[in-house]
């Protein structure tokens, strides 16, 4: 079992001022493991990230508003993040992991609780393909509750699953750029498959994660190109979010306060940074 690294404790103020009513799409919150116990058949063991470190960078970086998304480590117990989410007096959203067992009050239980979606891990590292069946049951439920999707895909998986993609019957999202390698180039086929993915309707991407697509250091500039792409494919349907505590980074953990202002150069036009941070999350996560 792997150990992650903390995040980095001193972000830098970013130079960006963030639009009133920015949301951070994308963040977690780990523990404290002594309340709430990190899953047996985890895959790694953050350090405790809890609500009060999430809070307090959102104040310190501008953010008003966020969506904490569970991590595999964590498992299906969604209770940290249930806690944070009631602790926040609406300011937080939630996507919960559920496991296929959830009974009809289970799932309306999350929706009060501040749940918007649910999350499925394809990543290798992370365990791999989940149960499809459960898969297709727990999709095919999430209309009547209005919820959505997240998929956190290895690249390749695109081309593996492109067939269930397409019949999604409700809005997914895929996490990290499809953690696309940005030495790959733009024209890599599984970047140019994710690009034609954006065609669909009813499919959103998070141009986030950049140090998760770059080849380098931070401030990980290689991948810039690819979410300027992502964003001219689909300016209505594209998230940001700083993947805070940034668990399982090995290369260069980075600072909260520069991938604000990374977000700021491959998004550069006020208008889009409006959708990209306000407009656009608001309609999944803002009734």
């Amino acid at each position: 079992m792997n150990s992650c690294l903390a995040p980095d404790a001193h972000p830098v103020r970013p130079q960006l001022t963030l639009p009133q009513g920015a949301w951070d799409a994308h963040c977690h919150v780990f523990g404290p493991a002594a309340q709430f116990p990190y899953a047996a058949d985890r895959s790694y063991t953050p350090p405790d990230a809890p609500y009060e470190q999430l809070r307090a960078l959102h104040d310190y970086l501008g953010f008003s508003r966020g969506v904490i998304v569970q991590a595999s480590c964590h498992g299906s117990d969604n209770s940290a993040m249930l806690d944070a989410i009631a602790r926040s007096e609406g300011r937080y959203r939630g996507v919960a992991i559920v496991d296929g067992s959830e009974s009809d009050a289970q799932l309306a239980a999350l929706h009060a609780g501040g749940v918007r979606a649910v999350r499925f891990n394809f990543v290798a590292h992370l365990g791999g393909a989940p149960d499809l069946d459960v898969f297709d049951q727990t999709v095919d439920r999430l209309a009547d509750l209005g919820w959505h999707v997240v998929l956190h895909l290895d690249a390749q998986d695109i081309f593996t699953y492109a067939e269930r993609l397409q019949r999604i019957p409700v809005p997914f999202i895929i996490d990290h750029m499809g953690r696309i390698k940005a030495q790959d180039g733009l024209q890599q086929p599984a970047f140019q498959a994710l690009l034609e993915l954006m065609q669909n309707p009813l499919a959103w991407v998070k141009v986030c994660g950049a140090e998760r697509v770059s080849a380098g250091r931070r401030p990980f500039e290689d991948a810039i190109p690819f979410a300027e792409r992502l964003i001219e494919a689909a300016p209505e349907r594209v998230l940001w979010g700083t993947d805070w505590p940034h668990p399982n980074i090995s290369k260069d953990m980075p600072n909260d306060g520069a991938l604000v202002d990374l977000m700021a150069a491959f998004c550069a036009d006020p208008a889009l940074r409006q959708k990209l941070l306000v407009d656009n999350p608001l309609k999944l996560y803002g009734a």
